[in-house]
């Protein structure tokens, strides 16, 4: 059973920096690529960024791209979005989720080609 925990939510004001961790249970994180997503009040859970199983190749929605870095640690099992100059349209639930293999590469952008979620957790930026 994997299990994904996230981590380092909160409240902040525009422009400042927050770091999410999600830390991943289970003997397989290597072979998972990772993935954060977000839902905000009343709009549909979207991609903001994935990484490959060896941390080698990361890819970002363009709304958060140049602000937001995802970045893993495999001996640690767990994955993390460091995420700076924070607007109030990023206020939402982020989600953490793993991709078992095989790998749905072509569909990394979707949330229906990921295997498992965490719970969420609530980051809100106040302007």
């Amino acid at each position: 059973q994997v299990q994904l925990a996230e981590s380092g939510g909160g409240s902040v004001q525009a422009g400042g920096s927050l770091r999410l961790s999600c830390a991943v249970s289970g003997r397989t994180f290597s072979t998972y690529d990772m993935g954060w997503f977000r839902q905000a009040p009343g709009k549909e859970r979207e991609f903001v960024a994935t990484i490959s199983r060896n941390g080698g190749s990361t890819d970002y929605a363009d709304s958060v791209k140049g602000r937001f870095t995802i970045s893993r640690d495999n001996a640690k099992k767990t994955v993390y979005l460091q995420m700076k100059s924070l607007k109030p349209e990023d206020t939402a639930v982020y989600y953490c989720t793993a991709d078992a293999p095989p790998i749905n590469y072509s569909g990394r952008y979707s949330a229906a080609a990921y295997d498992y979620w965490g719970q969420g957790t609530q980051v809100t930026v106040s302007s």
